[in-house]
C-alpha cells in the first residue's frame, strides 16, 4: 500500500492518491501528536517559559460548571488530518475537553493564515450540510435562525480565552491514520463545524478534533470507546507522541504494573475526563492536605480533570501549598515567588539536588509515580529549580501534560476508568 511520509506540505499531492483507497472504517487507528512549541528550534529555557506562561493563563481562566464558555482552548498538541473528495490537509488541536471537530472553511470572513489552503466545501463531493431539522443539530449549536428546519444548522464555539469558531455543520470524509504507521484511511460522513468566522489565539492549528464524550466527539462518529496516547519527553522536539483509537489503544507490555481508577462524569460538563485526586505524597511522606480538596462536587465543581492539553499540573489552592511548603523543606530554603501561584522556583547554584518520587493517590489504589524529572525542571539561565505544578484560586484540579510524560495513558469508556502505566514513550 502506498505510504505518505514528509512535511505537511507534500502530503496534499499524496492524499488526492489516496482518495481511491478509501475502506470502511477500520476498529483501530494510530495517529501522532506534535507539541505546538516542536521542530520551531527554542531552548529548554524558553520551551520552560513558554509551558509557564501557558499554565499561568490555564490556572487564571477559572472553571464554572454553569459557563456556556468552553475551558480547554490552550491545548498544546496538534494533529495533522484532511477533510473532503479530494483530500485537504489541516492541522487540528487535539482537544479531549470538547466534541466538535471544526476547520477553517471557505468563504472565510475571518480565518487564522495557514500554510496550506483552506477548505473550500463547494469544491469536495463528500460534502454535505447538516439541516436544522436533523438530530445532529443540537440545541448546543443552534442560532437564531434555525426556526426554518430545513436551513443550514449553525454553530457557535466559545472558549474561556476569548477564541471562537462560528460557522454551520456538516458531514465530510476526513483522512486520518490507519493501523499501519504511514498509511491512511478515510471516514465518511463525519459531522463537523465548517468554521467561517474564527478568532483569538490558533497556537499553529487551524482547528480542533473533538476528543471529549459527548455525541459529536470524533470518538463516539468513528465508534470507538477507548484511546490511549503516551507523550514523549517534553525536550525532544523531534519526537511525535502516538495516538491510539479503538482496538489500537492498549497498554503496551512493560515491567511497571498497571495502574488503574474509575473515570468520573460530571453532569454538567459531560464531555471531560475527571479522576478522583484522594491525597499527594513527596517521598514518604503523606502531605497534610484535607479530605475532600480535589473531590468533584455535586455542582460540577471541584474535582481533578485528565487533559493532554493543559501544560503543568494545576492544583486547587490548598493542596499546592501543601506541596510546595514540603519542596521547601526538602530543599531547606523558601521559593523565591512564595506569596505566588505560579510555578515557584527555588535557588540552586549548585545544580539540580535530588528530589524524591511526589505520588498521586488516585481512587481505587492507584497510585502514579512521578520522578523527579516529571514534576521539576532545572533552569540553567538563573540557576534555579522550579516545581512545575501551579495553583489554582478556584476549586478545580488538571492532570498536566508535563507530569504525563512516558506514561502511556488508556481512557477507557467501556468499563469506566483510567488506566497508565510508565513507558518509554519513544519505543511505542
Amino acid at each position: 500500500m502506498m505510504k505518505c511520509m514528509g512535511p505537511l506540505q507534500a502530503l496534499m499531492s499524496c492524499l488526492v492518491l489516496l482518495t481511491s483507497l478509501a475502506v470502511s472504517a477500520p476498529s483501530g487507528y494510530r495517529l501522532a501528536l506534535t507539541h505546538v512549541d516542536s521542530k520551531i528550534g527554542f531552548t529548554k529555557t524558553e520551551l520552560m517559559r513558554r509551558a509557564a506562561h501557558r499554565s499561568r493563563l490555564q490556572a487564571l481562566s477559572g472553571y464554572d460548571a454553569n459557563s456556556p464558555r468552553l475551558h480547554s482552548v490552550q491545548v498544546e498538541y496538534l494533529m495533522e488530518l484532511a477533510i473532503g473528495t479530494p483530500p485537504v490537509p489541516f492541522v487540528a488541536l487535539a482537544d479531549t475537553g470538547s466534541d466538535l471537530t471544526w476547520t477553517q472553511c471557505q468563504p472565510c470572513k475571518l480565518c487564522f493564515p495557514q500554510d496550506t489552503p483552506v477548505y473550500d466545501p463547494s469544491a469536495s463531493s463528500t460534502f454535505s450540510p447538516v439541516p436544522c431539522s436533523s438530530a445532529t443539530c443540537l440545541p448546543t449549536w443552534r442560532s437564531r435562525n434555525c426556526s426554518n428546519p430545513s436551513s443550514p444548522c449553525r454553530y457557535i464555539y466559545s472558549y474561556s480565552d476569548g477564541a471562537y469558531s462560528v460557522g454551520i455543520l456538516g458531514t465530510e470524509t476526513l483522512t486520518i491514520g490507519s493501523s499501519v504507521p504511514g498509511q491512511t484511511v478515510s471516514v465518511g460522513s463525519v459531522a463537523f463545524g465548517c468554521g467561517t468566522d474564527n478568532g483569538g489565539d490558533s497556537l499553529n492549528s487551524t482547528g480542533t478534533v473533538g476528543l471529549g464524550r459527548g455525541t459529536l466527539s470524533l470518538l463516539a462518529q468513528l465508534g470507538v470507546g477507548k484511546f490511549s496516547y503516551c507523550l514523549t519527553d517534553f525536550f525532544n522536539s523531534t519526537m511525535d507522541s502516538p495516538f491510539f483509537l479503538g482496538t489500537l489503544a492498549e497498554l503496551a507490555p512493560g515491567p511497571g504494573t498497571v495502574q488503574s481508577t474509575p473515570l468520573l462524569q460530571s453532569p454538567l460538563n459531560p464531555s471531560r475526563y475527571f479522576v478522583n485526586l484522594q491525597g499527594i505524597s513527596l517521598g514518604d511522606v503523606r502531605l497534610p492536605i484535607p479530605n475532600g480538596t480535589f473531590d468533584l462536587r455535586a455542582d460540577g465543581n471541584g474535582g481533578m480533570m485528565v487533559d493532554s492539553g493543559t501544560t503543568f499540573t494545576i492544583l486547587a489552592k490548598s493542596g499546592f501549598r501543601e506541596v510546595v511548603d514540603r519542596v521547601a523543606q526538602l530543599l531547606g530554603q523558601p521559593p523565591v515567588n512564595a506569596s505566588s501561584l505560579d510555578s515557584p522556583c527555588f535557588p540552586s547554584p549548585d545544580g539540580e539536588p535530588f528530589m524524591p518520587d511526589l505520588v498521586l493517590h488516585f481512587a481505587g489504589g492507584a497510585d502514579m509515580r512521578l520522578h523527579r524529572d516529571n514534576y521539576m525542571s532545572y533552569n540553567e539561565d538563573d540557576s534555579s529549580f522550579c516545581l512545575n505544578i501551579v495553583g489554582s484560586p478556584s476549586t478545580w484540579s488538571r492532570l498536566g501534560n508535563f507530569q504525563q510524560q512516558n506514561i502511556q495513558m488508556l481512557f477507557d469508556m467501556t468499563v469506566g476508568q483510567l488506566s497508565f502505566l510508565p513507558t518509554d514513550c519513544s519505543k511505542l
